[in-house]
């Protein structure tokens, strides 16, 4: 029987690999049953590699995403199920134009909460990973997931909430996860500069000289995961389409990242349980 029950739930195929997979490949091989939940396909993902910017792609990219993602969850060892939507796109542009009809940021909030509760009283997670307020990113869809993820927490639990859904099941601890450290990035980034080589890490702190917000500030959680970055590399290349293997995911080696930075960072939200900040694993302070 398992120990403890993880659910992770993320807006699109490949945010998984790239936001806590290697906590999640972690809890898994540890005998830990870990669920993720895909709110979209990611059929409005542009292609971010370059090698698989190729006839045939884009026009299939449905189908390719779902075999990627098959291959992602493979490698870190998890269970997954798909909510269903369709991804709503980036708006880009000034102003930004209208989001696509039937796209998930506009699909019924109670709906998608129905839902998630459905799925949170069958898999019946001890500890929910989502996206904080900003979504991580400001992405339409990361907004979303936020919203319901937040309103599912709440409402699983209550008995009196769509009792056809299941059972109620309330959740123990329920995170942020933050897969994108200023602070990580800048070591990797001034490392690469000392030995006098190009820094892909470039771009990215640029844009974030205008945010002043400090996130390892908010951050409450860091699991050590060393032993399990190949294992989130591989999930990450399996997402074909969207990672680029010469892009900031694998500018650093495996070995450095291992020894400088050898944890994936998480902010305690909600806890229905007492634990001690700051903690070093998602599921203290709940008994198995």
């Amino acid at each position: 029987m398992a120990k403890h029950r993880l659910l992770a739930i993320h807006a699109h195929p490949d945010d998984e690999s790239s936001k806590g997979a290697a906590t999640m490949a972690k809890y898994a091989a540890e005998g830990n049953e870990v669920m993720v939940l895909t709110c979209t396909g990611g059929e409005r993902g542009d292609i971010l590699n370059p090698a698989m910017n190729k006839p045939g792609v884009l026009e299939n990219i449905s189908a390719i995403r779902k075999e990627e993602m098959a291959r992602a969850i493979a490698a870190i060892g998890a269970k997954h199920a798909w909510l269903g939507y369709v991804d709503s796109g980036l708006p880009e542009g000034d102003p930004l134009p209208p989001l696509p009809e039937g796209s998930f940021a506009l699909a019924d909030t109670d709906e998608i909460v129905a839902k998630v509760v459905a799925v949170i009283r069958e898999f019946r997670p001890h500890v929910i990973i989502t996206y904080d307020e900003n979504g991580g990113y400001p992405h339409p869809d990361h907004l979303k997931v936020h919203e319901v993820s937040m309103l599912a927490w709440e409402r699983a639990g209550d008995e009196q909430y769509r009792p056809e859904l299941g059972p109620a099941w309330k959740p123990l601890k329920l995170y942020y996860t933050h897969g994108f450290i200023r602070q990580r990035m800048e070591m990797f980034h001034n490392l690469l500069l000392e030995q006098g080589r190009p820094s892909p890490y470039t771009d990215i702190l640029e844009r974030w000289k205008a945010n002043k917000a400090d996130v390892m500030a908010r951050v409450t959680t860091q699991v050590h995961v060393a032993e399990y970055f190949d294992q989130r590399d591989e999930a990450l290349r399996a997402h074909a389409t969207q990672i680029d293997p010469a892009g900031t995911f694998f500018a650093t080696p495996v070995d450095v990242q291992q020894r400088l930075w050898p944890t994936e960072e998480f902010e305690l939200a909600a806890t229905r349980v007492t634990t001690s900040i700051p903690e070093d694993d998602l599921f203290a302070g709940i008994e198995a």
